[in-house]
């Protein structure tokens, strides 16, 4: 074989065979693939498609482009993907959560991307706290805590972080089957036993309408079933915030207050409604209502918390952070209300708008070596259909300085719309698929 014959087969409709496939996935981590080569794969890909075999084939090629975990546990192994969004803190949530249930969640997470934001930069906004372990401590915090929310680490699915580099200069980050093969092929390295899927549509997702997000879905849990680990997925709302909150260290504090029972809203439910269909697939809950009151009772009663505080001390946070969550996170010298500028609803919010205004705050990276600020960003965001009075606060601005937060207010104003009448809500989750 040889990437030259591979790349010009498929330009001419001819998907690689799994064992084509495979050669190319292990150039492509070892280095003898080019960086030229792997770009005219990745445009024949996004140009002619894969079948639906072609698309579990790559997704494996890369998944055992390098090193898999197993595991030796009592419970099932279990893992959610979100596709990205604004305000999207649900894995702080959900991780320990599940583990609180019986299960373990080695949760290998990514770092902002575009105008959404990275579990990875959320939680090290806490003071001491590194995601960058190793696996053999990953084996040992999953085992002791039953969660751990780390970064990949190099040896997982390499191919794909080789792919994944040249896509973003390439012009082909849009090809259904690449993203599909990039998000599966590292989760499946996990050795999970079950996985559920959070799909987004609307305003702040990548995938603006529903049937493109339904198309991704499909795609997901086909492949990922395909390639003999099971999955299902939720297609949800992202046309707001999904927390009243967007930046790293106030995300961490939506799902704070999530967690020690003084919070709710939108993040909470999603929370629930994945968690209890990740119970469900695995046996842990009989039927949904059954996995709902599960995943609630485990917030309710702090387990949940607990579990989060044992994994934030294990990653080299601070050991009291769950009793004094407010005291560790660190806070933005400028903090302005953005004032409503006339009476009536607010109808619209421009999620890509308003994360990338986070990104102007440097709450985000606008090249790969930006450091990120974790104090600034957005709260307090009201939600869509909230009625408001002239003046009337919309959100808070956290800035490190006047003049960002000047720019941010500026970009905001756009970014929100007022009408006189209430808009038709959206529901939080559009459809369910398996």
């Amino acid at each position: 074989m040889d990437a030259r014959s591979i790349i010009s087969a498929l330009r001419d409709g001819r998907p690689p065979s799994r064992e084509e496939l495979a050669w190319f996935a292990r150039g492509l981590a070892d280095g003898s693939v080019s960086d030229s080569q792997a770009g005219a794969f990745a445009m024949c890909v996004l140009l002619k498609g894969l079948c639906d075999e072609g698309r579990v084939g790559l997704t494996l090629a890369m998944r055992d482009s390098g090193a898999r975990l197993d595991w030796d546990l009592d419970g099932p192994v279990l893992d959610k993907h979100s596709t990205g969004g604004i305000g999207d803190c649900v894995s702080l949530v959900l991780a320990p959560a599940l583990a609180a249930c019986g299960a373990y969640v080695p949760m290998i997470s990514g770092r902002g991307l575009g105008h959404t934001g990275g579990t990875l930069d959320k939680l090290e906004a806490i003071p001491g706290l590194r995601t960058d372990v190793g696996e053999e401590k990953l084996r040992r915090l999953v085992a002791e805590n039953g969660c751990a929310i780390v970064g990949a680490s190099a040896r997982i699915a390499p191919a794909d972080r080789r792919l994944y580099a040249v896509r973003d200069v390439t012009g082909t980050v849009e090809s259904l089957d690449l993203i599909t093969a990039s998000i599966l092929s590292k989760k499946l390295a996990a050795g999970l036993s079950g996985l559920v899927l959070d799909v987004k549509t609307g305003s702040g997702a990548f995938m603006k309408s529903v049937e493109d997000a339904r198309r991704l879905a499909a795609a997901l849990t086909g492949t990922a079933r395909g390639a003999g680990c099971p999955a299902e997925a939720l297609v949800s709302d992202m046309n707001q915030p999904l927390a009243p909150a967007v930046g790293n260290a106030l995300e961490v504090a939506a799902a704070m207050r999530v967690l020690t029972g003084s919070g709710g809203g939108a993040l909470r439910d999603l929370s629930v409604e994945l968690g209890a269909m990740a119970l469900c697939g695995a046996g842990l809950a009989d039927g949904p209502e059954k996995g709902r009151a599960a995943i609630g009772e485990v917030i309710a009663d702090g387990t949940a918390a607990e579990c989060f505080g044992r994994m934030v001390a294990a990653l080299g946070g601070p050991t009291r952070f769950v009793q004094d969550w407010a005291r560790f996170l660190p806070e933005a010298t400028v903090i302005r209300e953005m004032p409503a500028p006339r009476d009536g609803y607010v109808a619209a919010i421009d999620g890509t708008e308003m994360g990338l205004a986070v990104i102007g705050l440097g709450g985000g990276r606008q090249v790969e070596r930006d450091l990120i600020d974790p104090s600034v960003g957005l709260s307090d965001v009201l939600p869509l259909g909230t009625h408001v009075t002239r003046g009337q606060p919309l959100l808070r601005i956290h800035a490190a300085r006047v003049g960002q937060a000047d720019r941010a207010e500026a970009q905001l104003g756009a970014a929100i719309r007022i009408d006189q009448t209430p808009p038709e809500l959206p529901p939080l989750v559009h459809e369910r698929m398996r």
